[in-house]
């Protein structure tokens, strides 16, 4: 008999071998780090975020280092759904982890089609619906900061498609519980959270922007305790599965994710620094759980014990 811990989870209709995920965006389509590491390491990859057709993304420059964190602009460059489905889907499947497509539209029809021509596909095993970009039917706002939006999209989504969707939340909301209930409300049977934050780095001596787009999305170690209480809220707020991101880039800080309500988490930017980070935090969880007798990863999800509830911490000063 094995004394290996069990570090399998259950979220909702998805199920993964373990609870680490890449992070949308950071790994490409997933063979990009097959050099570094076997996938099969992992829980699943969350592909870069899909369109209908290619994009090129916004002009240089694009990627802008901060203090524990990045900044990135990249405008959601990517190959295009035919693309993956024909050249890149085929090489993936069968690697021994659940494969997890990150779509986006600019209109809800477009987040539909994406639906159906991933759907039956071998392989995927997920949507991830990246609901962080403007609806242009809607005057420009974005999908994921309007709760009306959010239901309106999954549920478009969720009637097209017999796969888990997976609705990846913005932190840039007065109140994340409303849009995640929203995205429930619509049919959603994961919340992924949390995305970037938005932030701006200043050329001094050229007195403008590092990045060509102004702003840019911040990501890493500096959005972890931030992603941690909204997670830890969330947990509180809602009855359903919750994949944490935010600057994980070992065990120890996958393990306040779970600890906060999390069953599963992705690994992203600490990829940039180190291809082998997401392998390495499974070996950390796993690590976790033999040095305290865990057996069972799943009966840590949300075992936090708490000093405080959220939002009622004091402020310095």
């Amino acid at each position: 008999m094995s004394d290996a811990p069990d570090l399998s989870v259950k979220l909702g209709p998805l199920r993964l071998k373990n609870p680490v995920l890449t992070a949308s965006g950071t790994c490409g389509y997933g063979e990009e780090m097959a050099p570094y590491f076997d996938l099969a390491l992992l829980g699943g990859i969350v592909t870069k975020s899909l369109s209908l057709k290619p994009r090129e993304g916004n002009a240089p420059q694009r990627l802008a280092e901060t203090p524990a964190g990045m900044l990135n602009s990249i405008g959601l460059q990517n190959i295009g759904v035919e693309a993956f489905i024909h050249d890149r889907l085929p090489s993936l499947a069968g690697k021994g982890l659940a494969i997890i497509a990150s779509i986006f539209g600019f209109a809800i029809e477009e987040f539909e089609t994406l639906a159906e021509r991933l759907e039956g596909r071998p392989g995927i095993a997920a949507l991830e619906l990246n609901i962080s970009c403007p609806n242009t039917s809607r005057g420009g706002v974005e999908f994921g900061v309007d709760p009306d939006s959010t239901r309106r999209v999954t549920e478009a989504v969720r009637k097209r498609t017999r796969l888990p969707v997976i609705v990846k939340l913005s932190p840039s909301v007065t109140d994340i519980s409303l849009i995640a209930r929203a995205a429930l409300d619509g049919g959603a049977d994961i919340l992924s959270l949390v995305n970037t934050f938005f932030g701006m780095v200043v050329d001094v001596e050229k007195r403008r922007p590092v990045l060509s787009t102004g702003s840019g999305g911040l990501s890493g170690p500096a959005i972890r305790p931030m992603a941690v209480h909204l997670v830890a809220k969330l947990a509180r707020a809602v009855k359903a599965p919750l994949i944490g991101i935010g600057g994980i880039g070992s065990g120890e800080d996958a393990m306040q994710f779970i600890l906060a309500g999390a069953s599963a988490v992705q690994v992203g930017t600490a990829t940039f620094v180190d291809p082998c980070a997401a392998p390495r935090t499974v070996e950390g969880i796993d690590e976790y759980c033999r040095r305290h007798g865990v057996t069972k990863l799943a009966d840590l999800v949300g075992a936090l014990h708490r000093g405080g509830a959220p939002g009622h911490g004091s402020a310095a000063g």
